[in-house]
């Protein structure tokens, strides 16, 4: 015992020294590299993101990562300060949010752009451009409006929402356009993407709120209908929006205690950059190729070591 004691004292010495040069805890130094909390919201494409993310985390810089599936986006961004979530991997816009937790409450941050370039709007198949060429400008569906009736909405036509927790303005412009629709969310992104194949193969109306990135369009041919376009400021009141969606920079944010101590692990979700096509790989493999999300991921980290390679932390 008394052997082991005079052993064990440089021993700890230099692992003390070791995690001082390094710039790490000791317990890091041991293998010991902590937890990542990251929310999984309802599209694949971020589930995507977050599958890379979390498999670069592991098996490159040895964390431990914690996903909960199927989060609210806005419940997520409320669990920063307890801790319970580190990293929200991709955010389209929430300036609601962002002036909350950022700017007021000062428990998240944004770490940086993911890269991704969204796009948000109203699409129909590419048939109905096809057969009726004017449907794309939305001056002309009220004229279309009979065609995308359904049980829901009587004599009114069918505006196909996902989630009503996506960033939607929809049910504004019906109104302040003076559109004869009616919003119908069908729940999630699955359900949109189910609506969007079917609508092709059997020739069906469909008008549908949908977005990019997004990896159905490598497989279906949709058109976006052109809205009154985006200016500065055209959406600032939720309740008289009457113009398209802004174009999206999408971005990481993280919780400030992680951006503070998350070491080597927030400089790796900081370093972070890919592009829609980067993502849409990913989630067609977890789709169409029915791979898990880190099977996907583990094949697209395994072709482009080149792309990310800089993202960790010399």
């Amino acid at each position: 015992m008394l052997r082991t004691k005079k052993l064990a004292a440089p021993l700890v010495a230099a692992l003390l020294l070791v995690a001082a040069c390094s710039g790490e805890d000791p317990a890091s130094v041991s293998g010991s590299k902590g937890t990542v909390n990251i929310d999984i919201h309802g599209w694949v494409g971020y589930e995507a993101q977050a599958a890379v993310l979390a498999y670069l985390l592991e098996h490159e810089l040895g964390y431990t990562v914690r996903t909960r599936k199927d989060m609210a986006e806005a419940d997520s961004w409320a669990e920063f300060e307890s801790g319970k979530v580190d990293v929200i991997v991709e955010s389209w816009g929430h300036n609601d949010l962002k002036k909350k937790y950022i700017e007021q409450e000062k428990v998240a941050l944004s770490a940086g752009l993911t890269g991704n370039k969204g796009v948000i709007g109203w699409y129909v198949p590419e048939w109905m451009v096809k057969k009726y060429p004017d449907i794309t400008d939305y001056r002309n569906l009220n004229k279309y409006a009979h065609l995308f009736r359904t049980e829901k909405t009587g004599n009114l036509g069918q505006i196909l929402d996902g989630d009503p927790s996506f960033v939607t303005n929809d049910e504004a412009l019906v109104r302040n356009l003076r559109l004869d629709y009616k919003v119908v969310y069908s729940g999630s992104e699955d359900a949109l993407i189910k609506a969007a194949e079917s609508a092709t193969k059997n020739r069906t109306p469909l008008l549908m709120y949908f977005y990019e990135p997004q990896w159905l369009f490598t497989k279906v041919k949709l058109v976006k209908v052109s809205l009154p376009p985006y200016a500065v400021g055209c959406d600032t009141d939720p309740k008289k929006v009457a113009c398209d969606y802004p174009p999206y920079l999408l971005d990481k944010i993280v919780s400030r205690r992680f951006a503070e101590t998350g070491g080597r692990a927030y400089e790796l979700v900081r370093n972070f950059s890919w592009t829609n096509d980067d993502q849409n790989s990913v989630a067609s493999d977890m789709i169409n190729g029915r791979m898990s999300a880190e099977e996907a991921a583990r094949r697209w980290v395994e072709d482009n070591k080149i792309v990310w390679k800089d993202w960790i932390p010399r």
